[in-house]
């Protein structure tokens, strides 16, 4: 759905996520949500009644279901799906991202982690629960995959550690040196783990 096409509380969770990834929570204000969102300020007010902590939430819970539905994208574009290809194309997003625009950009779900986990008891619960709406596609896609059950919750955790730690990187560095190295480095130990065909 383009953002054209949302109604305007979508808007604002979207603008909301755009603005965190790019700023942080601290520096994301209302007002600048409802500009980036083209929304009127009074609805903010009817849309998130319990104010910025409330927007940051919803922008966090959807930064994750869009990461976790990302995940079946990402199998659809490989003629045949492995873990390290699942996750070369994790890497693939950012390293994109980053060589077209720069390196403006991280994840929301982070930034809000790094921002009020300690402060804000709602926000690390969203960001805890975003995490999770990542982590459950990618465990079901390696299980789809030949990987053990039992090992797949694991590496589903690796892989997303991975990612978010190279983006830290690679944003710090200016360079997508760290996400070529987790996408190279990783990708057989996935591909090793498979015991049986998918």
């Amino acid at each position: 759905m383009a953002v054209s096409e949302r109604g305007p509380r979508e808007r604002m969770v979207f603008s909301a996520a755009q603005l965190i990834r790019r700023d942080g929570v601290a520096a994301t204000g209302m007002r600048e949500v409802a500009a980036h969102a083209s929304a009127p300020r009074g609805s903010l007010q009817h849309y998130f009644p319990g104010g910025k902590e409330q927007l940051v939430n919803e922008a966090v819970g959807w930064a994750g279901r869009y990461a976790g539905n990302r995940v079946a994208r990402f199998l659809a574009a490989l003629d045949e799906p492995t873990p390290g290809g699942l996750f070369a194309q994790m890497v693939r997003q950012w390293t994109d991202e980053y060589e077209a625009i720069g390196f403006a950009g991280g994840c929301p779900v982070a930034a809000a982690t790094v921002d009020c986990a300690q402060s804000t008891q709602s926000t690390r619960e969203a960001a805890s629960d975003a995490f999770a709406a990542w982590t459950g596609p990618v465990t079901r896609a390696l299980v789809d995959m030949g990987v053990p059950r039992e090992r797949a919750g694991g590496l589903a955790t690796l892989m997303i550690s991975a990612l978010e730690g190279a983006i830290l990187m690679a944003r710090a560095e200016r360079d997508v040196r760290a996400l070529a190295t987790v996408a190279r480095e990783l990708g057989p130990m996935l591909d090793a783990a498979v015991t049986r065909a998918g």
